[in-house]
């Protein structure tokens, strides 16, 4: 089950998100969110090892 997340963000990063979302890759900004994660969280991993 996912959980609900809220987060402050500059309007910069809004627009940015709007211009992706524009591209209809993502189904949603929750989705275009979690993929952006996903790829931070592997970063970080490789960058532990």
């Amino acid at each position: 089950m996912k959980e609900r997340v809220s987060a402050t963000i500059e309007p910069k990063t809004r627009k940015a998100i709007d211009e992706i979302m524009k591209k209809g890759k993502y189904r949603n900004k929750a989705h275009l969110v979690e993929e952006a994660l996903k790829i931070l969280i592997e970063r970080e991993k490789k960058n532990e090892q």
